[in-house]
């Protein structure tokens, strides 16, 4: 068949007399008689002629000029319970750390412990040269035996003194001194037996221990150095990381717009007493074990503007270490009755308004505008501009526009969604 066939049978308005094929659509003729065209110039010449037959032919509209109606999938907004969590950022926190200073001054003798290692608590860590604090201790217990003979002495003579005193055969003044002397004899004791304790305490710091269990730092002082009571370096640290905490930190403003729609309604709070917290490494994997909220800070930090959160994780592997960022989702309240709709429902209007595509009466499009507050998943939260029971187009979008007339499918399938009771939007 040659080309005046082929176009004669997709276009009866298009015909090829002796002279030339007319294409009256496009205003065209094209000569025939003595002239070869190229079968590019051909093609185009089909190509043309068949694009003026389907966008002005009976195809592109239905009987009486009404436009064809546009199949789109849809699916019907429904209300679910929807418990919404924050992400906040954080650090991790060792949840006891001891700095290990000496208590009394001396020769570290030796170091007893491995850098870095697990320590128990009391274990020896340190220890400090005793020979002068033995001696000292052995002085105060000969300081303590001469107070204790000198009391014996003088209580036989403060007896013997009250007996004669009784009698009237000294006067009043030796009965008083005598009795004076006890109490002074009584005083040495007691202050002999202080001594005698410190020198003991002395003795018993000379070894310095691990006042915590955890996990040992590094070491500043080796065999030889001179140590000295309650210096400003601490010898090591000890830190206790199972369990640890995660500090987080919560804009102020946030803080307000939990609290104002937990009071309003809005949200309601969660039924568990302990607020369930998880996780995110600093490489984007998941920390596997759950952790609690334990405090929530009661001021507002005057330079970042945001509240500190504190929150307890069980670390019996260790790997989670001290300083590390981490960012934590932690639930906030439940909604009873939310909207959720698919990401790509979703567009945006010239002004950034979010717009989402529903089908009204008889069919035809609307554009609806919504209020959306969150993405949950790959849905946006719709607080505002939909009501249950609105059919939103999720397939189809790019071929439709407000008040086109639309056949309604089932998203991803074939079968026809019923229309729905009309239902006011929520405001």
């Amino acid at each position: 068949m040659n080309l005046a066939s082929r176009l004669q049978s997709r276009n009866r308005r298009v015909t090829s007399p002796k002279h030339g094929i007319t294409l009256p659509n496009l205003g065209i003729t094209l000569p025939t008689r003595g002239i070869t065209y190229p079968i590019v110039v051909v093609a185009l010449a089909s190509a043309l002629a068949l694009a003026a037959c389907s966008d002005g032919g009976p195809q592109g509209q239905a009987a009486g000029g009404t436009p064809a109606a546009t199949p789109v999938g849809v699916i019907v907004a429904s209300t679910e319970a929807v418990r919404l969590t924050t992400e906040l950022p954080g650090r991790t926190a060792a949840y006891m750390v001891a700095e290990v200073r000496p208590q009394v001054s001396g020769i570290v003798q030796r170091r007893m412990f491995t850098e870095g290692s697990e320590v128990t608590e009391g274990q020896t860590l340190y220890q400090i040269d005793p020979a002068s604090y033995r001696a000292t201790l052995e002085s105060a217990r000969a300081g303590l035996s001469r107070a204790e003979a000198n009391h014996y002495a003088v209580r036989l003579k403060a007896q013997r003194y009250a007996d004669l005193g009784k009698k009237g055969m000294i006067s009043k003044q030796a009965d008083d001194d005598t009795t004076a002397a006890l109490k002074q004899a009584e005083a040495d004791v007691a202050s002999a037996r202080a001594a005698l304790e410190k020198a003991r305490i002395d003795l018993a710091y000379t070894r310095v221990p691990s006042p915590i269990a955890g996990r040992s730092g590094r070491s500043s002082v080796t065999a030889g150095a001179l140590v000295t009571a309650n210096q400003p370096a601490a010898l090591t640290t000890v830190q206790q990381l199972d369990p640890i905490y995660v500090d987080l930190t919560q804009s102020s403003v946030e803080l307000l717009r939990l609290k104002r729609d937990l009071a309003d309604g809005t949200l309601q709070h969660l039924a568990e007493q302990v607020v369930p917290v998880r996780l995110l490494l600093e490489d984007g994997s998941e920390y596997a074990a759950s952790g609690r909220l334990a405090f929530s800070g009661i001021s507002v930090d005057t330079d970042t503007g945001s509240v500190t959160l504190r929150a307890v994780f069980p670390n019996p592997q260790g790997e989670l270490l001290p300083g590390m960022y981490v960012r934590a989702r932690l639930a906030q309240g439940e909604i009873e009755k939310a909207i959720l709709v698919p990401h790509a429902a979703v567009t945006h209007d010239r002004r950034g308004n979010a717009v989402v595509m529903v089908v009204g009466t008889e069919d035809k499009v609307e554009a609806r505008p919504v209020t959306t507050t969150r993405s949950i998943g790959d849905k946006w939260l719709v607080s505002a501009g939909l009501a249950a029971g609105d059919r939103i187009i999720v397939d189809g979008l790019q071929k439709i526009r407000p008040g086109a007339p639309v056949t309604v499918l089932a998203a991803g399938g074939e079968a026809t969604v019923p229309a729905a009771a009309p239902a006011a939007a929520t405001k």
